[in-house]
């Protein structure tokens, strides 16, 4: 293994990351008051994917073709990304 590539099984971030999603939905699930779930993959990526473009647009310094090699996006995507979160 390249000693430069993150393992996501290992890493503690990546680690703590996994965790945090299953406590957050464990949470989201134990909290619904009799409601019915709708739409939650799309909810949970759209919370999780806006404070990550923002992240990486900010490291970037907003260079585009970076954040889209970065998020391994093609630019049209990234910035219909860009767009949906108001970010252009």
């Amino acid at each position: 293994m390249d000693d430069n590539k993150v393992n996501p099984y290992t890493d503690p971030l990546v680690v703590s990351l996994r965790e945090n999603v299953t406590e957050v939905m464990q949470h989201y699930f134990a909290n619904l008051k009799g409601e019915e779930p709708r739409h939650v993959y799309d909810f949970f990526l759209d919370e999780i994917e806006e404070p990550l473009l923002s992240v990486v647009m900010k490291h970037t310094r907003n260079n585009q073709s970076e954040v889209a090699r970065i998020l391994g996006l093609s630019r049209g995507t990234l910035r219909a990304k860009l767009k949906k979160f108001g970010m252009l």
